[in-house]
């Protein structure tokens, strides 16, 4: 055993238990903070893969920014633990199915020789100035374009959408117009108003 398929072993135990200890957790914190690890270990793998770029993205954007913003969530909302895990016990079995149905479509599409149970040629080693990003690139912009392209309008349209659901005007709700705030005079606003002073008290 190689040293490289030994550190894939131990990177792979540490995922697995990472993602079980998520869907078992009973604190939600604990839960996203076993996703984080998860998080970087798959990003260990890929790098493993030599796919360096997708481990820095893996890392940049979820642990960087969907986990953080995901764990202020958590801890600033009050949630019902009991809840979460009466939940969690009525659903398992559908989950364990659902598991399973998934793990057996994985196995027939992808087939067993991808997996390392048969024999197929080694990929050949990459050049010193090779770079995944620019391979990766060059695949997008030429034989994926055209999925590349509809996958971001599709996501702009989301955006849109989003955006339009959450700026509905409501009955009651304050809000500025910037147009009328440049037309305001200053007598609009202030008011002097003159209080006469007060006498001074003398102390016996």
């Amino acid at each position: 055993m190689t040293f490289e398929k030994f550190l894939f072993y131990v990177f792979a135990a540490i995922l697995v238990f990472a993602a079980t200890m998520v869907v078992t957790r009973r604190n939600p914190v604990h839960a996203a903070l076993y996703l984080v690890l998860a998080f970087f270990t798959s990003a260990f793998i890929w790098m493993l893969a030599e796919a360096e770029f997708l481990a820095i993205v893996l890392v940049l954007v979820y642990v960087g920014a969907v986990m953080v913003l995901f764990l202020f969530v958590v801890m600033m909302l009050d949630v019902n633990i009991a809840a979460l895990r009466a939940g969690f016990v009525r659903l398992l079995p559908v989950g364990l199915v659902v598991a399973l149905v998934m793990v057996t479509e994985l196995a027939l599409v992808v087939g067993p020789r991808h997996f390392g149970l048969a024999d197929y040629p080694k990929p050949m080693p990459k050049q010193a100035g090779y770079s995944n990003t620019e391979s990766l690139g060059a695949l997008l912009y030429t034989d994926y374009l055209y999925a590349f392209e509809i996958a971001a309008v599709i996501l702009l349209v989301a955006i849109i959408a989003a955006i339009g659901l959450t700026l509905r005007k409501r009955p009651g709700t304050k809000y500025v117009d910037p147009a009328r705030q440049v037309f305001v005079k200053r007598e609009d606003r202030v008011r002097l108003v003159k209080v006469p002073a007060e006498q001074k008290m003398e102390v016996k």
